[in-house]
């Protein structure tokens, strides 16, 4: 009731302001002690993926808290691992605003960011100054006047520099606000990134004694021929996990609604069935070889399980978040132990 009281004022202003707004609020809160009135009760389900022990397998998707602002707020809400970014090596405006717009009736946003950041050396400070003790992912990509035969020096620069304070490494290739960003995900622009994002965390591993996975993020809309060329990929480099998925291109679901023409990607309920199918197609063909971190969709607790059936080993929430509120993170935690439960 409090979240559905507190959602009614925030949905009154501009989307971007009340997102800030509510970050600023969630961390204030915590850093008072009042942070058992930000979150639902969350039940202990642990797993342990990619090598890390996660207290349960909910987690929030990169892009909510891109600069670290609000880590200790949102581990308040009960997620078992909170992923933050995406960053880029120095700071970016983003794309013009309005790039956020609410889609009520469908439970859906599109958004057109454009990975507007403090930077990366910013992101480290916000870092340092959380209390957080728990599973951390960071979320890398490039800036945008780095020119793609470039970009690998941007993904090993961010790659240096956050190794030490996370818990595992994602390396967004699949935004669609970035143009000509999902052209890294395919053929020798995804081989030569992926070649030396392991040769870079050999040596940061044996720099640090300490060994971060590294997981990729990708996109909804490949076909089938695509999602098989990029598992060939994950698996011949040995990737520690893929993120499946990021936003979608498409306006399946809210062809009624008059934002269907805004540039950018879809996030939200209209999502979940091209995300899940992405899934399904990719653990059928890694066939185990690495995790699969499911995000897209999920809106109830129901979702969560369906993507964990499909083949993921984690799920994460963003736009679902939005809309229900900590209840969400709880209500996904139970539903993926039922799911466990009955497949014992």
């Amino acid at each position: 009731m409090l979240y559905q009281l507190a959602r009614y004022s925030m949905f009154k202003l501009e989307p971007e302001l009340s997102h800030n707004l509510a970050l600023g609020g969630m961390n204030l809160m915590a850093n008072l002690g009042m942070h058992r009135l930000l979150g639902a009760k969350t039940e202990s389900c642990p797993v342990e993926v990619m090598g890390i022990r996660f207290p349960n397998p909910v987690g929030l998707a990169a892009g909510l808290d891109k600069n670290g602002v609000a880590i200790d707020g949102l581990a308040a809400m009960g997620f078992g691992f909170i992923e933050v970014g995406t960053v880029t090596p120095r700071p970016q405006v983003g794309n013009p605003r309005p790039r956020i717009f609410r889609i009520p009736e469908h439970k859906a946003i599109i958004n057109r960011m454009g990975f507007n950041n403090l930077g990366v050396d910013q992101l480290l400070k916000n870092i340092e100054r959380s209390r957080f003790d728990g599973v951390l992912g960071i979320n890398i990509g490039k800036n945008k006047d780095t020119p793609n035969e470039r970009a690998d020096e941007d993904y090993i620069y961010c790659l240096r520099k956050v190794y030490a304070r996370a818990s595992y490494i994602t390396v967004n290739i699949s935004s669609p606000n970035t143009p000509g960003l999902r052209t890294l995900q395919f053929g020798e622009s995804l081989n030569s990134l992926l070649n030396r994002l392991k040769l870079e965390q050999a040596r940061q591993a044996r720099l640090h004694d300490r060994y971060v996975p590294i997981a990729v993020k990708i996109a909804p809309d490949m076909t089938h021929e695509e999602v098989i060329m990029v598992a060939k990929a994950l698996k011949t480099y040995e990737l520690d996990g893929v993120v499946a998925t990021n936003t979608t291109l498409s306006r399946d679901g809210v062809e009624d609604s008059p934002l269907r023409n805004e540039d950018g990607g879809l996030s939200g309920a209209p999502v979940r069935n091209s995300s899940t199918r992405t899934i399904r197609q990719l653990a059928a063909e890694l066939g185990g070889a690495l995790p699969i971190i499911g995000v897209g969709g999920i809106t109830e607790g129901f979702d969560a399980a369906e993507k964990m059936e499909a083949g993921a080993s984690l799920v994460q929430i963003y736009s679902g978040f939005i809309y229900q509120g900590p209840r969400l993170v709880s209500d996904s935690v139970e539903a993926i132990r039922a799911l466990q439960a009955r497949q014992r």
